[in-house]
């Protein structure tokens, strides 16, 4: 699988660098952020930010024509010591970690009417999971959540989505300084599902956020997880790993803004794809701004391609304003079964189908192992090897 683009970028002498693939275009949308959807044309596909998205099968979610029905079943199982609350729209909480970057998040925070919160106090180490179960029951909603971490504060939450619905989200995460969260987003949808949402991160300074995202199910799947930072030293690692089956639509777009000095940022996707019409896209855009000296940061996408009629497209953009930087790179692959390790595998006794199967699970397996939580790592290798079944 040969690499398509590589731009590993070290420290240079003063002077502003720009190096992007389309950067200019895809960390700048065709509307500013803004928090009402009336400032947000209606999408025609032409835009940058929808050229990919097939906008008829997203149930008016683009065009406003969608309405809010119910049906979407929400239930959190929280730690002693966490604060679980359902606020509504005037909550100085809500929108503090970012704001709607297009229509459909737009939509989505102008038609919700409660939110939820869940708040970790300062220096609260957790010792379990936070769990928010998300059920689709056939109906249309809009929803909003908060996820807070004050000073100090050490969690893992797991946002596990199922059923059918068609869910428009916006969900913030706001670290406080010295705070560690994890957070594993599944989209484990069942089959006519429809799921956008914009994830929105706020670290503070030397804190700590990792994003694993894992998007099996659904109809049509569009997400957007947003990082900036609120502090010197605050590091982001995004994960994910996405299985595209025929006729499914999976999209995650992704932007860290670096805005302030000395932070980090580590993004590695992979997915694999089989079947007619199958359809991945990876949009990854990483900004460094001028007064951003001191930035590590590295993106990277990797897509296993298992059979005919898949498409996939995956663009890396990086642009950078500061040339004081320590190091800034992109990459993407994407390509089919590596023929040196077949034969390595099958050189040694195992049978092709098998061989190919390894494979696949070594692809995915760093990736598995960042999630931490023994349960949810086991149920998504369990469904890896029923994806596999059908294929390989």
């Amino acid at each position: 699988m040969a690499e398509a683009q590589s731009i590993p970028v070290g420290s240079t002498t003063a002077g502003a660098i720009a190096v992007a693939a389309e950067s200019t275009v895809a960390t700048r949308m065709s509307a500013p952020p803004s928090f009402d959807v009336v400032d947000f044309p209606v999408p025609h596909g032409r835009e940058e930010e929808w050229r990919f998205t097939p906008l008829e099968r997203l149930r008016g979610l683009h065009d406003g024509t969608a309405v809010a029905t119910g049906g979407v079943k929400v239930d959190v199982q929280a730690p002693e010591g966490v604060t679980v609350e359902t606020v509504g729209r005037d909550d100085a909480r809500l929108g503090r970690a970012g704001t709607p970057v297009d229509r459909i998040a737009a939509q989505a925070y102008s038609a919700f009417e409660q939110a939820g919160v869940i708040t970790v106090p300062k220096d609260t180490v957790l010792a379990e999971p936070v769990r928010i179960a998300v059920h689709g029951e056939g109906g249309t909603a809009f929803a909003h959540q908060v996820i807070e971490l004050g000073a100090f504060a050490e969690a893992v939450v797991v946002i596990d989505h199922t059923g059918d619905a068609v869910l428009a989200a916006n969900v913030d995460y706001l670290l406080g300084d010295g705070a560690k969260l994890t957070v594993v987003s599944v989209q484990d949808w069942d089959d006519k599902a429809v799921h956008a949402a914009q994830h929105n991160a706020l670290i503070g300074r030397d804190a700590s956020f990792k994003s694993v995202v894992v998007t099996f199910g659904g109809d049509v799947v569009r997400l957007h997880p947003r990082v900036t930072y609120a502090g010197t030293g605050g590091e982001a690692e995004l994960f994910g790993l996405y299985f595209t089956d025929a006729g499914q639509h999976q999209e995650h777009r992704l932007l860290v803004d670096h805005n302030v000095p000395h932070c980090k940022s580590n993004v590695v996707y992979k997915g694999a794809l089989q079947g007619d019409d199958a359809h991945a896209v990876w949009i990854g855009d990483v900004l460094i701004e001028a007064r951003a000296e001191g930035t590590d940061t590295y993106e990277m996408n990797r897509n296993l391609v298992l059979t005919d009629g898949a498409r996939v497209d995956s663009v890396p953009n990086l642009e950078i304003e500061t040339g004081e930087i320590v190091g800034a790179g992109h990459a993407s692959a994407t390509g089919r079964f590596d023929d040196e390790q077949l034969f390595y595998l099958m050189a040694r006794g195992i049978p092709a189908d098998e061989a190919r199967r390894l494979v696949v699970r070594g692809f995915f397996a760093e990736l598995v192992q960042q999630i931490g939580v023994p349960d949810i790592e086991e149920r998504l290798i369990a469904r890896i090897e029923t994806e596999l079944e059908a294929t390989v």
